[in-house]
């Protein structure tokens, strides 16, 4: 199967997967294909807000404010664990 074949493929089975989620879900084709587009920008601006938190240049309750306290605290045990696997590594 060649590049251009591989594309159509894919690009048929993604369609066939929609049109079965849709019909299960009862929605419209398009809905489903709004809402990743919707939602990729959104991850993105919350993971722009996040960095800035964790950089120092938006303060903790703005950013729980932007992003929501679960998020913020996840991001903070991620830096901390992140944190520690440097000082482990350093002392090694």
């Amino acid at each position: 199967m060649n590049g251009a074949e591989r594309t159509h493929s894919t690009a048929a089975g993604i369609s066939d997967r929609v049109r079965e989620i849709a019909g299960a879900r009862g929605l419209p084709e398009s809905e489903l294909f709004e809402r990743p587009l919707e939602r990729g920008p959104e991850d993105l601006w919350e993971d722009l807000l996040l960095a800035q938190y964790l950089d120092g240049e938006l303060d903790r309750e703005e950013a729980i404010e932007c992003a929501g306290r679960t998020k913020v605290e996840r991001a903070e045990r991620e830096r901390d664990v992140v944190e520690e696997d440097v000082d482990w590594g350093s002392n090694a």
